[in-house]
């Protein structure tokens, strides 16, 4: 075949190939995959309280959880107190600790939603009574995002316990957690995973930490394995790979994995004193980041599949046969990290943002302020149609264009407080805010 009609055939190929079918669920935080990716054409890159909003639906009570999708049924849990409720002030968290357990009646709830029209399918409430404990003023009751297998979905509140339920609301199981300290009594957030068979949760607090494995279909506890005692509030990732597949957990001053059935494989030290970001992996690397703000030491790792023991860098080193490379400060406090074609992006708590070579850690851009005027970020990022989107808890959604050089592209504001990561199937985006879920999609449809 001549070069030119072979070129021009290639060219037919690239421009009228099917494009990938738009993703129907985003069954746990942050996605399939914990990868906070969605690329579709159909999703609007621009909206407001009016423009682009199929509906909206009013959520009773508070909840920094994300909500979840699986076809045409939405899930989140809020916590509806009876009493008087302080509305949480936004920017960094000095000074939210609050040492009095409030008294008021609260309610735990789990809502499932219509996903066309935002109508309440139904609701449960999975318990009634005064807090087991107390929180920080910018966390919640209900901060743990639930997760879904598609048959079943599992909310989990710490301190209190997790709750299954099929989609039609019927309740198949639940079991009750002991109320344990967390540091300052700042509360609970790390959210449930599925795999296969099994829920895993990741425990940590100030008195008796632990990865726990339930069956999924009955509830009962399988193992337990105990863990260093620190709170922390990081997911935990199943990283699979042609090896085998592990259970990476993050936490106090150092990362652990362990196998399916509880046993340690391999731990790094060398966190921050606090951990909240979820790992994730691309191109063969597993991503774990932690800053708590109050620390010096605020690192990235991109580690190598097949580890055993301990993995520390030693003192001066930037890689060894299991990291791949490592930045000692580039990690956020509170938002996940993102990979995004070659790049890795940092929205940092304080509004900056930064780009490095996901298999490198080179930096490509240090960090850029998005907007002098804009409060502090909590949710993590996401990323689609060649864009990296970045909410601040003043409600503004800030559009970068991905690629090697910083560009804002544009702002979307919703004028109201946010710190839940939005979720995103089926042309739309899922927008969580302090008092309604709404519901984005291109020309509101």
């Amino acid at each position: 075949m001549p070069a030119r009609v072979m070129m021009s055939v290639l060219l037919a190929i690239v421009l009228f190939a099917p494009a990938a079918p738009a993703p129907n669920h985003w069954p746990q935080f942050r996605g399939p995959g914990s990868l906070g990716v969605a690329d579709d054409p159909a999703l609007p890159d621009k909206w407001s309280t009016t423009e682009n909003v199929a509906w909206k639906t009013p959520i009773p009570g508070m909840g920094w959880s994300s909500p979840i999708v699986w076809g045409d049924r939405i899930f989140l849990t809020t916590v509806v107190s009876a009493g008087e409720v302080e509305t949480p002030k936004k920017g960094l968290y000095f000074g939210g600790e609050r040492q009095n357990i409030p008294q008021a009646e609260h309610r735990w709830m789990v809502y499932c939603l219509d996903f066309k029209s935002g109508r309440v399918l139904w609701e449960r409430e999975v318990h009634r009574g005064a807090p087991p404990s107390t929180r920080h003023l910018k966390n919640s009751y209900a901060s743990e995002t639930p997760v879904t297998d598609g048959e079943r979905v599992y909310a989990y509140f710490g301190n209190l316990g997790v709750f299954a339920f099929d989609f039609n609301g019927k309740q198949a199981w639940k079991v009750n957690f002991p109320v344990r300290k967390t540091r300052f009594g700042w509360g609970t957030a790390a959210s449930p995973i599925v795999h296969r068979d099994r829920l895993y949760i990741v425990n940590d607090n100030d008195e008796e930490s632990a990865l726990l494995a339930f069956d999924k279909r009955t509830g009962r506890e399988l193992w337990r394995t105990p863990r260093e005692k620190g709170t922390n509030w990081a997911t935990p990732f199943i990283w699979e790979t042609e090896r085998r597949t592990e259970i990476v957990t993050p936490g106090f001053k150092k990362i652990d994995s362990y196998d399916l059935n509880g046993k340690p494989l391999w731990e790094l030290k060398g966190m921050s004193t606090i951990a909240i970001p979820t790992p994730f992996t691309k191109f063969g690397l597993l991503y774990v980041a932690s800053g708590y703000v109050g620390d010096q030491h605020r690192p990235v790792y991109a580690i190598k599949p097949g580890a055993a023991g301990d993995i520390s860098l030693k003192e001066g080193e930037t890689s060894n046969s299991h990291v791949a490379w490592y930045l000692p400060q580039g990690g956020p406090y509170n938002p996940s990290p993102i990979v995004y074609g070659d790049h890795y992006y940092t929205l940092l708590d304080r509004g900056f943002f930064t780009c490095h070579d996901a298999r490198t850690g080179r930096e490509i851009y240090g960090k850029q302020r998005i907007d002098p005027a804009s409060g502090a970020f909590t949710a993590s990022p996401w990323a689609a149609n060649g864009k990296i989107f970045c909410l601040s808890e003043d409600g503004d959604t800030y559009v970068i264009e991905a690629g090697a050089e910083y560009k804002l592209v544009g702002k979307n504001s919703l004028d109201e407080m946010c710190m839940a990561t939005p979720a995103v199937a089926r042309g739309s985006l899922l927008l969580r805010t302090a008092s309604q879920l709404y519901r984005i999609s291109r020309s509101g449809k």
